[in-house]
């Protein structure tokens, strides 16, 4: 069986993230510590108890994730390696293409804690508090989503962010103008428009600043060749090369999530069976809306 792991994105956390898995694992525990030296602060505490709105702060919440997904991909590697025996590919979520590349052996996994927490500073500090919005959109085709975008825009930012299922397509930008494109999709055949509960606009064109001031960071990181390719967010491709790798998580920053594309790649590459390592479910439910064979087992 030709196996993927799939690594999960913002939203995942939650307090007490992490906490059952380093009482019984010390290879996790020892990711979670790592953690700790390599950003300088108590992130163990605070993925264990809080508090929430600390946790959901982006800048907190991007290295939780990623140090939550390593932990339990260390678990597996020390308790259960014969749960990743086949892995030909690895993918994830927006944030969780950094655990992608970590567990494809490609990027150390401290070199990627300290990124993501910047990565998570650039995003929020790009546009002011409550100037940008994301909203998902429920039962519309992508094609029309966007069409519906570009109609709203009126001079400001919207457009499709996350590419997340045949029916769901999460829209980025400024504020009102993603007010005016929800509205718009409704009106068009669109099911539901859920404002999501996000500190900035994601994989979007407003997020060109934070792009320029990471792109310097991700150059000097320390990219290899790696065990196994990620298929990337930005291109829906595997990228296997350091100089890919590091392309590919430089022009993620302000493009949009292709998750609809990189699964279809996946089972058109006889990817039978994914493994989703990390906090919470959301990338499973998303794979049986685009590929219903593909089986997901979730470790976490």
């Amino acid at each position: 069986m030709s196996l993927a792991l799939l690594f999960p994105g913002q939203g995942s956390q939650f307090v007490g993230m992490g906490k059952s898995l380093c009482e019984t694992s010390p290879a996790a525990r020892g990711v979670f510590e790592e953690a700790d030296a390599a950003l300088g602060f108590d992130l163990t505490r605070l993925c264990f108890e809080g508090p929430e709105e600390e946790l959901k702060r982006t800048a907190n919440t991007q290295p939780a994730i990623l140090t939550h997904s390593i932990a339990a991909f260390r678990d597996l590697e020390a308790r259960a390696p014969e749960r990743l025996e086949g892995a030909a590919f690895a993918a994830g979520h927006s944030l969780g293409e950094y655990s992608a590349n970590v567990a494809a052996g490609a990027l150390p996994f401290a070199d990627a804690v300290r990124l993501v927490r910047r990565r998570g500073e650039l995003m929020q500090e790009a546009v002011p508090a409550g100037a940008g919005a994301m909203s998902a959109i429920l039962g519309l085709a992508a094609e029309e989503v966007s069409r519906a975008c570009a109609d709203a825009a009126g001079g400001e930012v919207v457009s499709p962010a996350n590419f997340n299922s045949p029916e769901q397509t999460v829209i980025a930008g400024h504020a009102a103008a993603v007010a005016r494109a929800s509205a718009l999709c409704l009106e068009r055949g669109a099911k539901r428009a859920i404002p999501l509960p996000v500190s900035a606009p994601f994989h979007c064109s407003l997020m060109a600043p934070a792009r320029e001031k990471l792109e310097p960071m991700l150059a000097a990181a320390p990219f290899s060749t790696g065990r196994f390719p990620v298929v990337t967010n930005v291109d829906a491709a595997p990228a296997s090369s350091a100089a890919e790798r590091r392309d590919a998580l430089i022009r993620q920053v302000d493009a949009p999530v292709r998750w609809v594309e990189s699964v279809r790649l996946l089972a058109g590459n006889g990817v039978t069976g994914a493994l989703e390592i990390g906090p919470g479910n959301v990338l499973a439910g998303l794979v049986r809306r685009i590929e219903r064979a593909l089986r997901v087992e979730t470790h976490g």
